[in-house]
């Protein structure tokens, strides 16, 4: 018999609703969310200036890109590593720690890369800072997503963890859409020359300032209910996290995986390539197809509350299948309806951005499918691991497919949610009890 968890108690109580220490935790947790995004993302707006600063000039134009966008990549390849040790250490001593280290990690080198000396001083030293720099962001960024849906989750109660983890998502999608609007209020503000000349440095420098202020905001944040009763329990895993993990909780990762791969479709080909793609597929100028992809961030914004709140009143198994099918046939409408009509091509990206909100069901699956003693751990491992693979890959197979198939990008993410309908009936069914609750006993279980 086990003892029920805060979660638990809460529930039996009759008590639903979020209290003001909740909403608090919520806030708190999403703003920094998403300034760290703004700090990881903001480096892909300025590839091409950073690209001319950071080589050698007489560099050809391909390689010199090739070479800033494999900086980026870099971050992503640190991922894995930085969530996997984050979450082990998340595991064994607290939520809180990680969830404080993660948004440090990422505030100083973004404070640093806007004071890096460039190629003309420095000669090859600094772009191996810069990537060195971009490797500590990447491993930062894979601590705070997944310690980050753990950490509110734990806070919550029950019946609001799909608002808690779609809030979250919201976050960390709006950080996107701030990279977005500092570039453009960049670029637009100062000449390029001036750009060149110091410009690029002003939203590193903003970035970290600001990252340095989520870093005091969480000193006022409490360790979660959850992780404080194993510790007063002393049921804390004394073996590997991620070990337990993979040993005992092998579907769970399977799920999780599948899951982050629906997440990459949406995120990475609906809002961040699609922009290029509609400039190459039906000529549309680079200001219009900009100002879609940030109607279609804000949207996405809304999408994850909305998604979430769905996935509390129904069940995230249901919250799926409705999002799987709108984001289906948001896609196509946006690909088909911009080819027939580009000048709706705003409203479109916009119901497509609020329909990749199906994002925000996904950590509401994720942090019910592992126990609470090895949850970050199982979490981090699955979703960093799988987002390293289909993130990167996922440009690559769209682009390739682009060659025979124009809309490609449209048939991805159909597949994706065709997949992740598959996903949905495993949970309505044979997943139900295990995907249901988050109570820290490894065998307890509970009404959701």
């Amino acid at each position: 018999m086990s003892i029920p968890s805060p979660h638990a108690a809460r529930s039996e109580s009759g008590r639903h609703s979020l209290t003001r220490q909740d909403v608090r935790t919520l806030a708190l947790a999403a703003l920094g969310g998403a300034l760290e995004f703004y700090d990881f993302i903001i480096f892909v707006f300025f590839t091409t200036v950073i690209g001319q600063l950071f080589f050698p000039a007489d560099t050809p134009d391909w390689l010199r890109q090739l070479q800033a966008f494999g900086l980026f990549a870099a971050g992503y390849l640190a991922r894995p590593l930085g969530g996997i040790i984050m979450a082990h250490f998340g595991d064994r001593s607290g939520r809180k720690r990680m969830f404080t280290l993660s948004v440090f990690m990422m505030s100083l080198p973004t404070l640093v890369m806007g004071l890096l000396p460039t190629y003309a001083t420095a000669g090859y030293a600094a772009p191996l800072a810069l990537l060195a720099l971009r490797v500590m962001q990447g491993a930062a960024v894979g601590g705070e997503v997944p310690g980050a849906w753990v950490f509110v989750s734990e806070h919550v109660p029950e019946r609001r963890v799909g608002l808690a983890c779609g809030t979250l998502t919201a976050g960390l999608t709006f950080g996107i859409l701030l990279g977005s609007l500092m570039a453009t209020a960049v670029n637009k503000g100062l000449a390029p020359a001036d750009v060149l000349a110091y410009g690029w440095r002003l939203p590193f420098l903003v970035g970290g300032v600001f990252g340095f202020f989520a870093v005091f905001l969480r000193r006022w944040l409490a360790e979660t209910p959850v992780f404080e009763e194993m510790r007063q329990r002393r049921a804390l895993v004394q073996e590997l996290p991620l070990k337990a993990a993979l040993r005992g909780h092998g579907g769970a990762v399977v799920v999780s995986m599948l899951l982050t791969w629906l997440l990459t479709a949406g995120i990475v080909v609906v809002i961040l390539m699609t922009p290029t793609l509609m400039q190459n597929l039906f000529k549309i100028a680079p200001t219009r197809t900009l100002e879609a992809s940030s109607l279609a961030t804000l949207s996405l914004t809304f999408g994850c509350v909305a998604f979430g709140l769905l996935a509390d009143r129904f069940g995230p198994g249901r919250a799926l299948v409705v999002g799987c099918v709108a984001l289906l046939a948001a896609t196509y409408a946006l690909y088909r309806g911009v080819a027939a009509a580009p000048e709706h091509l705003l409203g479109l990206s916009a119901l497509a951005g609020f329909c990749v909100g199906v994002v925000g069901v996904v950590p509401t699956v994720m942090v019910r499918a592992f126990p609470a003693a090895v949850r970050f751990s199982g979490l981090s491992f699955s979703y960093n691991v799988a987002y390293a693979i289909f993130g990167g890959l996922t440009p690559l197979v769209v682009t390739l497919l682009m060659k025979d198939h124009p809309l490609a990008p449209a048939h991805y993410v159909a597949a994706l949610c065709c997949m992740g309908l598959v996903v949905a009936a495993y949970l309505l069914t044979a997943g139900r009890t295990r995907f249901a609750a988050m109570d820290p006993g490894v065998e307890a279980q509970r009404p959701g």
